[in-house]
Parts: C-alpha cells; sequence; structure tokens
C-alpha cells in the first residue's frame, strides 16, 4: 500500500509545479516522504526537461507590456491550461515580456538569450520551469510595435491576469492628439481586432500565399458557373477583392456600428481631437493559433495515475 495519499500528491505538485505522474512517481521513490520527494524532483527536473522538449505545447499565454511608445507582445506555450494558471508560470510570462520591451529586433532567439531579471538568462529560466512544473514550455514569438508620438494601447481578452491572457492586442496610433482621446479610440479599435481578427493592417500586407490560394478557389468557382472567360476573370478579381477588403484592418467594417470602416472611424477620431491620426500598426496574438493539437484523454490520464 503507498504510503502516501491523494492529497501528499497535490502538496507536492503545489510546492514544486510538478506534473501529477511526476509527483507520484517522486513518492513512491521516496516511500512518501515528501521533504525528498521534493528534492528528488529538482534533482531530476534539469535532465528531464530534455526529453519534454518534444512534447506540443499549445496552451499558455499570451502577455503584453507598454512603455512609452513602445509595446510588446509574447506569446509563451505550454502543454496545459492548468499551467497556465500556475503562479510560477505566469511570473516567468509576465517578466519575459518585460524583457522583450528592452530588446531591438523580434527575434526569440535573442530574446531567450538576454538577461532575466532573477538571474541567468531567458532561455535559463525556460529550462528550469520545464524541469519544475514538468511539461514542455516554448517562447514561441514576439512582435513589437512603437510610434514616434502617440500611444500603444493594450488590450487583453480572456485575461488570466493583468496584461495575460489568450488574446492579447496592441494597436500603434500615431498622432500629436491629447493621449486620453488616443486612448479611448485604441481601446475600441483592439476590441474590434480581438473579434474581427484581421490578417494585415492593409491590403498591400496580406500573405502573397494566402492571396494565390483565394485566388485559386475563386477561379474554380467562377469555371463552374460556365460563363464567358473575361466575365470568370472578372469573378475572380471581385472574390478576391472583396477577400482583401474583409481581411485587411482598415477596410474592414468597424463591428461596434457594422457599417464604417475602419480607416473613417480613425479619420473621424482625428477630427474630433483636433489633429491627425494614424493607425500605424497592430498586434493580434492568439494562444496556440497555427498549432497542430495532439488529443489527448486528460480523464484517462488522471485514472491511471490514480490506478498506479
Amino acid at each position: 500500500m503507498a504510503a502516501y495519499t491523494a492529497a501528499d500528491v497535490k502538496n507536492l505538485r503545489e510546492r514544486t509545479g510538478a506534473g501529477m505522474m511526476d509527483c507520484k512517481k517522486a513518492l513512491d521513490e521516496t516511500n512518501g516522504d515528501l521533504e525528498a520527494a521534493v528534492d528528488a524532483l529538482r534533482a531530476k527536473g534539469l535532465a528531464a526537461a530534455q526529453k519534454k522538449s518534444s512534447r506540443t505545447a499549445a496552451e499558455g499565454l499570451v502577455g503584453v507590456a507598454v512603455e512609452g511608445t513602445r509595446g510588446v507582445a509574447v506569446e509563451v506555450n505550454s502543454e496545459t491550461d492548468f499551467v497556465a494558471k500556475n503562479d510560477q508560470f505566469q511570473d516567468f510570462v509576465r517578466k519575459t515580456t518585460q524583457v522583450a520591451l528592452g530588446q531591438s529586433a523580434d527575434d526569440v532567439e535573442a530574446l531567450k538569450s538576454a538577461a532575466y531579471p532573477d538571474g541567468g538568462t531567458v532561455g535559463d529560466k525556460l529550462t528550469n520551469n520545464v524541469a519544475t512544473i514538468g511539461e514542455n514550455q516554448q517562447v514561441r514569438r514576439m512582435k513589437t510595435v512603437a510610434v514616434s508620438q502617440g500611444v500603444i494601447v493594450p488590450y487583453m481578452h480572456n485575461a488570466a491576469a493583468e496584461n495575460l491572457g489568450k488574446i492579447g492586442v496592441l494597436v500603434a496610433l500615431e498622432s500629436e492628439a491629447p493621449a486620453d482621446a488616443l486612448e479611448a479610440l485604441g481601446k475600441q479599435l483592439a476590441m474590434h481586432i480581438a473579434a474581427a481578427f484581421p490578417q494585415a493592417l492593409d491590403a498591400d500586407g496580406l500573405d502573397p500565399e494566402v492571396i494565390e490560394r483565394e485566388r485559386a478557389i475563386a477561379r474554380e468557382k467562377a469555371a463552374e458557373s460556365g460563363k464567358p472567360e473575361n466575365v470568370q476573370e472578372k469573378m475572380v478579381e471581385g472574390a478576391i477583392a472583396k477577400f482583401a477588403k474583409e481581411n485587411a484592418l482598415l477596410s474592414q467594417v468597424f463591428v461596434m456600428d457594422n457599417k464604417t470602416p475602419i480607416q473613417q472611424v480613425v479619420d473621424q477620431a482625428g477630427k474630433e481631437a483636433g489633429a491627425k491620426i494614424v493607425l500605424k500598426d497592430y498586434v493580434r496574438f492568439q494562444l496556440g493559433e497555427g498549432i497542430e493539437k495532439e488529443e489527448s484523454d486528460f480523464a484517462a490520464e488522471v485514472a491511471a495515475a490514480v490506478a498506479g
């Protein structure tokens, strides 16, 4: 019979942040000695971190940070949503995002080599977190926006904590207009961006590969119409124009009124504020977008752990 209880497993997990199975195994090996299990997990952790690095990490958190006229968004992934609620993990995402503010380029490898506030590098702290929390974690991406004058407005949808959540948005507004007017506009635009998922600031910024894919689909549909070739070509160009209008931020229809293009919203705000406003850039990071997630049966994993 095990020399420990489910409460001991829970206690060990809370103290170390390690995975449930790792905690159970450590208690098995130490005959239920909680302190020895803590030491065992720490001793084995760094060696185990490398093995965990190949596992899919599609959960986690997006962090945003702003300082003056510069802002950055960073996505850090974990394997489960449980870890995203872990104080240690949240602290890492928050501090790593602050470190990213000081980087000169959007380079994740350079970010991982940067000094971490608690000592060592961001990469060192990441490796230690993988060891102690017991899940693969990755600093996946970062993007910085800046203006020469104006504001950077942050917004977090589905926030897990301040400036941490599942959809992080930054809006860069270049203007001499009063900061309070820019902040109000930026908040509305950020909420639109979170909801409408633009793919680029304007039509010229849309991914050429995406446009070609849409063009191929439009050609196939036009061919099925049986109309003359010159008409089909107009149908294709019309479809591409519609796609660009719906997916470029400045031409999207504002979700707040469902009729005004974003460019007109910005122009009108500038008139009311008495100074031209330019929506210079934006960031929209949605947690795990583009990552293929592996299906898992968490209930079965828990049952197996309890059964031993």
